[in-house]
């Protein structure tokens, strides 16, 4: 019997119309954008400004996007997993609602938050519910208001992130194509060091913590650069290893967008040119778990059947990983 793998078979993606430029922070906290652009490399962000509308209606727009243009039933879908760092709610989950919105009516669903990685994550389970054999379409979405994170009088993490939503297709295969490998590792020591301080169990909101703005989105951006750059470029090693892959074996980097001198970073350790590192940090910022999704949907029509590609994260936690995918389409 031939095995059966996940392959990416479609992809979409939302971003919303609204930019919030460097020109527009210098008005809110002591910033200018030449001290954002040698840091972390980014021009604009797009921002979900409507308060009334949250991360789940970034991934609607996303999947109706990949359903449409790939004139898919919704019902058709078996399952919908939605990578988050900012759910709409406690309960019920954000994967429910956008199932619901988007009329994929037989599909279980649930969330999975694992930091900034949290879509890799999704996609290697996503890919094992598909080798099972039990399941034939599984919506892989990541979808995230950082904008709703973030305090906009903090310098440090105000100009990074930015809102938007990706998602993927995952269909059986019997050909070599697909989520080949995958590695993943944890770092709990690095908790301290990217945390959201409060509104969970173990610090619920309350006057004090609300007037310590402990509810946005702290980061000591020395510590984690050092542990990202180490901790990706290693993950990348491993999957290239046990897949006997050579540097100018890949065709495409797909790094996590968190800061260009990361990703300048990565791409020097893993030997690979620029022209082969996509990047979408400059206009649309550090959207977490959504980065690595807006990047395959932006640059679909750049990939070919057959394309290795090396997708890889670092978040809080510390939580990290790589995975080794080879692309199962050509330009549509």
């Amino acid at each position: 019997m031939n095995r059966i793998n996940a392959a990416i078979t479609a992809v979409g993606g939302y971003l919303p119309e609204d930019k919030l430029t460097n020109a527009d922070l210098e008005k809110m906290v002591d910033t200018n954008d030449e001290w954002i652009m040698t840091r972390v490399g980014i021009k604009e962000r797009r921002i979900l400004k409507d308060p009334n509308k949250g991360a789940s209606f970034l991934a609607i727009q996303a999947v109706k996007d990949l359903l449409g243009r790939s004139q898919i039933d919704p019902a058709s879908i078996d399952g919908l997993i939605l990578a988050t760092n900012t759910q709409d709610y406690h309960f019920p989950t954000t994967a429910s609602i956008v199932a619901h919105e988007t009329g994929c009516v037989n599909a279980f669903t649930f969330d999975l938050i694992s930091a900034c990685p949290s879509f890799l994550y999704a996609l290697e389970t996503g890919a094992n519910y598909i080798r099972s054999g039990r399941y034939q379409r599984l919506l892989i979405v990541a979808t995230e208001k950082m904008s709703a994170a973030i305090d906009y009088t903090d310098r440090a993490t105000c100009p990074l992130f930015g809102d938007g939503s990706g998602c993927v297709l995952l269909e059986p295969t019997t050909e070599e194509l697909g989520v080949m490998d995958a590695h993943f590792r944890t770092d709990g020591s690095g908790r301290d060091h990217l945390i959201c301080k409060a509104g969970g169990s173990a610090r619920p909101a309350s006057h004090e913590t609300v007037d310590r703005r402990e509810h946005y989105v702290y980061q000591e951006g020395a510590a984690v650069f050092k542990h990202a750059v180490r901790a990706m470029a290693s993950s990348c090693r491993v999957v290239m290893e046990r897949n006997n892959l050579r540097y100018e074996d890949i065709n495409w980097v797909v790094p996590h967008q968190a800061n260009q001198r990361i990703i300048d970073a990565v791409a020097r350790e893993m030997e690979a040119p620029m022209e082969r590192v996509m990047v979408n940090i400059q206009y649309c910022g550090n959207t977490s778990s959504a980065t690595i999704p807006i990047l395959l949907w932006e640059r679909e029509r750049d990939l070919k059947k057959g394309d290795n590609l090396i997708l890889t994260s670092f978040g809080a936690g510390f939580t990290w990983g790589a995975i080794y995918l080879k692309w199962a389409y050509d330009p549509k």
